[in-house]
């Protein structure tokens, strides 16, 4: 069990007076198997209205932030503790094959947000693609067990794609990531959420953080000074959803904090919305996940 203390800020600078603005921020963790809220906080300076709103699609904690006085500068700031207590996934020979739970999704009558079938086909930014399913197919046998089959095509995207923060941005299609072979986390969770949808596998995008300073002795996890995102596949009733992270090449355990879970990242955003002003934004975001002593 681990309690980690989260500050997520995002400032917007404006090349001119902005004279309303409204955003829906997404950045209060979700209630979440292994997870517990224990503190949240959150503001906009120098001003706003904040109040909350309804998720539109996903899981997600919506608050709505309007500003009606012109400024020149925006910061939104996260303050939450949240406790996490949760095993690494441990692959089991009784564990559902993919075949087993693409047959249990196709039929579930779960309709909530956090239902399988939901997540079974392509959504808006994460399309299906041929070239994508092919390459993934070796690791997606039907007979094989699937979270052995869900962390060996985590391992063999960490081992053959490179991090590379300047070859994407956020709207590159995975089409795009997969054909370079390189890009960020966000892409990397993509390519794997195509692979598996283009298998009958039902996959969802992940949204969240992980710890910013590793325990003593072991490596830095990549992707800690940002939004992190990863994969959550369904493994059945009983396994439920399972977080696999193809950046890392780790299974979502104790150094994972999920923030928002939908189709893709459009549902999940952590900071969207609408700006009537006439000149160029800059946008900076600095998280910090650190344990507490």
């Amino acid at each position: 069990m681990t309690t980690y203390d989260i500050r997520h800020r995002t400032r917007f600078d404006y090349g001119a007076q902005v004279k309303f603005a409204r955003c829906n921020l997404r950045l209060k963790p979700i209630d979440w198997p292994g997870q517990r809220l224990e503190a949240y906080n959150l503001s906009a300076e120098p001003t706003g209205r904040l109040s909350p709103a309804r998720a539109e699609a996903g899981l997600a904690n919506v608050t709505r932030l309007v500003v009606d006085t012109p400024v020149r500068t925006l910061t939104i700031e996260s303050v939450a503790r949240v406790t996490v207590d949760r095993l690494v996934p441990v692959p089991a020979a009784d564990d559902p094959t993919l075949a087993e739970i693409a047959a249990l999704a196709r039929t579930s009558r779960d309709l909530s947000a956090a239902g399988p079938a939901a997540y079974l086909y392509p959504s808006p930014l994460i399309p299906l693609d041929r070239d994508i399913a092919a390459w993934c197919a070796p690791d997606l046998d039907p007979d094989r067990g699937s979270l052995e089959a869900g962390i060996a095509l985590a391992l063999r995207i960490q081992r053959e794609f490179q991090f590379d923060a300047t070859a994407t941005l956020v709207d590159t299609p995975p089409a795009q990531a997969f054909r370079q072979r390189r890009g960020v986390c966000q892409d990397f969770a993509q390519i794997m959420i195509a692979g598996l949808r283009g298998a009958g596998l039902p996959a969802a995008y992940a949204s969240g953080y992980i710890r910013t300073i590793p325990p003593p002795g072991q490596a830095r996890l990549v992707g800690a000074d940002a939004t992190h995102a990863w994969v959550l596949l369904w493994c059945g009733p009983a396994r439920g959803w399972v977080g696999l992270d193809p950046t890392n090449g780790i299974w979502m355990a104790s150094d994972h904090i999920v923030m928002a879970v939908g189709r893709d990242y459009a549902e999940i955003a952590p900071v969207d919305g609408v700006v009537l002003g006439s000149g160029a934004q800059a946008m900076d975001v600095s998280v910090d996940v650190a344990p507490v002593e």
